[in-house]
């Protein structure tokens, strides 16, 4: 075929795909289905059944349809479509400012006078404010909510709108709306507390291996050992909308001391303790399993609350702790290693601990070597170094006022303080990429978990043990 028929064939297929879609944009303002992109010239055809939902004429029934209408085409959109719906909500349906303004100063000014006929004005100025604050995105949001599975369906919404949000003003803005409007509707009284056993639905038991998100769960043989163990617990909140679907659970082992290697936790041929004279709860694991809940916050109820049952089932239980991995370990090291900086003379036991771990080898090594941690001079060598740099990262290493490791943020903010750093206590491929192989122990003391809470939440203080703040 010589150049010029190549020419022409491309030309042909061009003009192909232009009137394909000249044809498919005609089927879409006829049919009032859009095309699963959502190109902007679709954009018009949901923006008016937007604009119907929101009417709020024809009564509840119509209502319902027009909803479920709208649903449909954003469950028929691609992840590319599902993004333009998302942010023409952010763009066209947030908040009128105009309408805003005119109610504050409303508001305002019946606010100034003393007038005892004027009381009934302040109500309604009150009302109209209100009303204003709520912006059309949430109302239609509100009419998802009351179809079939349509908290199922906001919570994945929400999950495709913290994909795209970062960065972009007006998608934050509607987030924190999204979130403060899903934060009401799974309020720790609407949540129930269940303890899961071997004997629950498959598709539980399938949800809490597809959602453990520190342990992996290999095996059934591996999920039944953690749930069907006399020493074993799990436990999670549900709600009522999402049957057979725990919204956040945790492993608990009750164990004869503080654990400090996750390994005498997971190995599914090790010998469970007498529940009866078991003197400690450890929490290894807790998992979510719905991203589109992200900083709703109920998880931080969970522990507390799966406490208060341990303590009423088993009286002789004195200690409640976790134990933790340190996901944010390696990058701090690397970072703090890598920039030579020198610390204060109060931190010089930092630079000490470096200086061991650079006459060592690459720092790198220590996370992605496998053979290191066989050999016990590595490990008599790198020990103390290793637990020193952790602890400083652990107490010192801040975003904000609150601790850096989002792990230790979590149960910090919760009232628990820091109670021992486990080395060697998991060297699991995972284990050492994140932490060269170390956990720690955060213990919940109920006495001391609200005073833990202020402090941290206040001044961002850290309630830590003495054998930790010694490493300091």
């Amino acid at each position: 075929m010589n150049l010029g028929s190549r020419l022409g064939l491309a030309n042909l297929k061009h003009l192909s795909k232009a009137w394909t879609e000249i044809e498919q944009g005609a089927l879409s303002r006829l049919t009032g289905r859009v095309r699963p992109s959502l190109p902007k010239e679709d954009l018009e055809i949901i923006r008016r059944q937007i604009n119907e939902c929101l009417s709020e004429s024809g009564g509840a029934v119509v209502a319902r349809a027009r909803a479920a209408r709208v649903g449909r085409q954003y469950l028929d959109l691609n992840p590319e479509g599902r993004d333009q719906f998302l942010r023409l909500l952010a763009d066209e349906y947030g908040v009128d400012r105009q309408r805003l303004l005119l109610s504050v100063e409303h508001w305002l000014a019946t606010g100034q006078s003393a007038e005892a006929s004027s009381v009934n004005d302040r109500f309604q100025a009150e009302s109209q404010l209100r009303s204003a604050l709520r912006s059309p995105r949430m109302r239609l949001l509100t009419q998802f909510n009351v179809l079939p599975q349509g908290l199922k369906f906001l919570c994945e919404m929400r999950a495709q709108l913290l994909r795209i949000a970062r960065g972009n003003e007006s998608l934050l803005a509607f987030d924190e709306e999204f979130k403060e409007l899903l934060a009401s509707w799974f309020d720790i009284g609407f949540l129930k507390l269940e303890r899961i056993t071997w004997d629950a639905p498959a598709s539980l038991l399938e949800a809490l291996a597809e959602h453990e998100a520190v342990h992996s769960i290999r095996s059934w043989q591996d999920i039944k050992h953690r749930l069907a163990a006399v020493d074993r617990r799990c436990f999670a909140f549900t709600h009522e909308q999402l049957p057979d679907q725990p919204l956040i659970f945790v492993w608990v082992a009750l164990t004869d001391g503080v654990a400090g290697r996750i390994d005498d936790l997971l190995r599914v041929d090790q010998k469970g303790v007498d529940v009866d004279k078991a003197d400690a709860a450890i929490f290894y694991s807790i998992s979510a399993t719905q991203p589109g809940l992200d900083g709703v916050g109920f998880g931080s109820f969970l522990i507390k609350r799966v406490v208060d049952v341990l303590i009423s089932e088993h009286k002789q239980l004195k200690t409640f702790a976790t134990l933790s991995p340190i996901p944010g370990f390696r990058n701090w090291l690397l970072q703090e290693i890598g920039s030579g900086r020198t610390h204060p003379s109060d931190e010089r036991v930092l630079d000490d601990a470096f200086a061991k771990i650079l006459d060592w080898g690459s720092p790198e090594k220590l996370f992605t070597d496998r053979s290191w941690p066989k050999d016990p001079g590595n490990l008599r060598q790198l020990r103390e170094p290793l637990l020193t740099a952790c602890a400083h990262y652990l107490i010192q290493a801040k975003r904000g006022k609150g601790a850096k490791d989002r792990v230790a943020n979590f149960h910090l903010s919760n009232g628990a303080s820091i109670e021992r750093i486990n080395f060697a206590a998991d060297f699991s491929r995972n284990g050492q990429a994140q932490s060269a192989g170390l956990m720690v122990n955060y213990r919940y003391r109920q006495k001391d978990m609200e005073k833990n809470h202020e402090a941290y939440q206040r001044d961002g203080e850290i309630a830590q043990s003495r054998s930790v703040r010694a490493l300091v």
